[in-house]
């Protein structure tokens, strides 16, 4: 494929047959490998392991606070740390990788998120493993990005959709099993493991590279130093605020404040000064592409319906329910396997419909799971929770790549990077703005619902109990009693929190169903 030849087009007539298609002189990659499946699965093995940390260390935070010596506040900084350094050097992935060369930025991070997983494992202080997952983190965010556009790079346009299939499956899949991997290794062996099983993998997938991953040319760009600066500075204060502002009560704190002030001045900042620059940090191309934008939006969202939901759940089973991890994680497994099966369809879809069509019936899908899961009771079996993850992952299937043809439908080969690492940062975004905003819903939710149960826990309610002599009359049974009654009550309430959680979410992104629709036509040839 020539460097100005987009890997999709937007539809002009019927498409081409299968034979015509490889045996157009146009259906070439850009960059040629010497195994380009062997290349995919390397790829693909680095996107996992990178993928499972965003989600696989939550679950060992109860140990880690122990083994560490911090308080329930400080471990948080643990997940923090890493989220807040990968959107802090997501913007520069593409200038980075056009300056110094892709392949050697590749490898470099390959290799130092290896590096970090060993130093994380091995950390003794809270101090040192907030400083590794930082490391960890930066070395995260030219993973996500570049290994999408090495699979575009490497791959036949008539091929790109089976490769996106393929490697959407272990993005959307990795945050479904990284709890349930975590709470395994962590039960079984210690939390130190979270991280050192990605040595098992990450290494020979190394060595692979090395081989096999070839360089785009260097490009001697300029980057746009200010644009950077205060973009970056948007985006932490914006991860600090959606991190910190459930524990800080949200805007009773002057730091929540100062945060969305700084957050919202910079990201204004950043939109006048990239309008009016003649060198702005991401190609003006991108930000003037509605199919891009539009997807961009997809994104987002898709990262609220995956990586939010995904990390709710194993917490719901666990604490709502009372399954242990390995329970949990088989309940997780139907999500995971709908991905797989819409993913493997999807590929061939999108050659003969619109890929609009697919993002839009993937979140009505994921949408309807979220209506059954909205009417989830604690008396139900796991029938309900197996067939609602099911749906809910038929739909997320449905998006992902499709919103990549979608996105790239009209983007030219040079803007890869750049637009692979803004795809990723929307989704990152997505997913911290998702568990932020469900976590908060929870608890204010959970509050109401309390107090509106305990109005209905009286002696009319409770025939032969007289609550509130209880105490007096029984003396400690009689508080074993009422702490019985208060746990129960907890457990209702956060019941109600849950279902209303996922009838909200149901109603947005129904709502959001709609976006692919007004992009332009995108089907593959």
């Amino acid at each position: 494929m020539s460097e100005s030849t987009p890997a999709v087009e937007p539809v002009k007539g019927s498409t081409q047959s299968g034979a015509s298609a490889q045996a157009d002189p146009l259906d070439q990659a850009s960059l040629a490998s010497r195994h380009p499946r062997l290349l995919m699965i390397a790829v693909m093995c680095v996107s996992l392991i990178q993928i499972l940390d965003i989600t696989i260390a939550n679950v060992a935070l109860p140990h880690m606070q122990a083994s560490l010596g911090a308080t329930s506040d400080t471990i948080s900084w643990v997940l923090t740390s890493f989220i807040i350094a990968g959107v802090l050097v997501t913007p520069i992935v593409g200038w980075v990788s056009d300056r110094l060369g892709s392949r050697q930025v590749f490898l470099w991070a390959v290799a130092g998120f290896l590096l970090a997983s060993v130093l994380c494992g091995a950390a003794t202080s809270l101090s040192q493993m907030v400083a590794f997952r930082a490391f960890q983190g930066i070395c995260a965010a030219f993973i996500g990005p570049m290994s999408q556009t090495i699979l575009f790079d490497t791959t036949k346009p008539s091929k790109q959709a089976s490769a996106m299939s393929l490697w959407g499956m272990v993005i959307m899949i990795g945050p479904i099993t990284g709890p349930m991997l975590g709470g395994l290794l962590t039960d079984t062996l210690s939390w130190r493991w979270v991280f050192y099983v990605n040595l098992p993998i990450g290494i020979p997938t190394l060595l692979l590279l090395v081989w096999l991953l070839p360089s785009r040319p260097l490009v001697p760009r300029k980057l746009d130093r200010f644009g950077f600066f205060i973009l970056a500075t948007g985006l932490v204060a914006l991860q600090l605020l959606l991190d910190r502002g459930s524990h800080k009560d949200w805007f009773s704190s002057w730091e929540i404040i100062l945060e969305m002030i700084i957050a919202l001045s910079a990201f204004w900042m950043f939109f006048i000064h990239t309008r009016y620059t003649k060198v702005p940090l991401f190609p003006s191309v991108l930000l003037k592409n509605a199919n891009f934008l539009g997807a961009m939006g997809v994104m987002f969202m898709l990262g609220v319906a995956n990586i939010a939901i995904s990390s709710i759940l194993p917490t719901m089973f666990q604490t709502v329910y009372g399954y242990t991890a390995l329970d949990t994680g088989m309940l997780m497994m139907p999500r995971g396997l709908g991905v797989m099966m819409t993913m493997m369809l999807a590929g061939k879809l999108s050659q003969r419909l619109d890929v609009r069509y697919m993002i839009t019936v993937g979140y009505l899908l994921a949408a309807f799971g979220l209506v059954l899961m909205s009417r989830w009771s604690l008396e139900m079996g796991s029938t309900e929770i197996l067939v609602a993850g099911f749906i809910q992952g038929l739909g997320l299937g449905l998006i992902f790549m499709p919103m990549n043809i979608a996105a790239f439908a009209t983007v030219a080969p040079e803007h890869r990077p750049d637009g692979s690492s803004l795809l990723n940062l929307m989704r990152n975004l997505g997913g911290s703005f998702g568990i932020s905003a469900i976590f908060t819903m929870l608890s204010r939710s959970q509050q109401v619902s309390h107090a509106g149960l305990t109005e209905h826990v009286t002696e009319n309610t409770l025939q032969g109990f007289d609550v509130t002599a209880l105490t007096s009359t029984l003396g400690q049974y009689g508080s074993a009693v009422l702490q019985m009654l208060d746990a129960e009550v907890n457990r209702q309430a956060l019941m109600i929190s849950y279902l209303n959680n996922f009838h909200a979410m149901a109603m947005l992104i129904f709502v959001i169903a709609l976006i692919p629709l007004f992009m332009k036509p995108i089907r593959l040839h």
